[in-house]
């Protein structure tokens, strides 16, 4: 099992981004969460195997919110296991 922890920017907020998240997210069997930040990026942590995890991001980058996307800071680290789902978090 990893983590992801991703950092997107561009057009990604106000535009149903972090439910496309959420729904790609529940298709891979992922678990984690998503917010909104203050400087207008969305931030998530997900975790699964590689495989989804790599499908998760294929998913967010070529799906219908895809171009919105102008930038993915993608960060792998170890899985810790501590998510039971996927949740859509508050703005920090």
């Amino acid at each position: 099992m990893k983590r992801i922890h991703v950092i997107y920017s561009g057009r990604v907020q106000g535009v149903g981004f972090r439910y496309t998240a959420e729904e790609i997210a529940s298709q891979c069997g992922l678990r984690g969460w998503v917010r909104n930040r203050r400087d207008g990026s969305v931030e998530l942590v997900v975790e699964g195997s590689e495989a989804a995890l790599r499908e998760f991001l294929g998913g967010m980058q070529n799906g219908p919110l895809g171009r919105n996307i102008f930038d993915a800071e993608v960060s792998w680290q170890a899985a810790t296991g501590e998510f039971e789902d996927f949740y859509i978090y508050p703005t920090e």
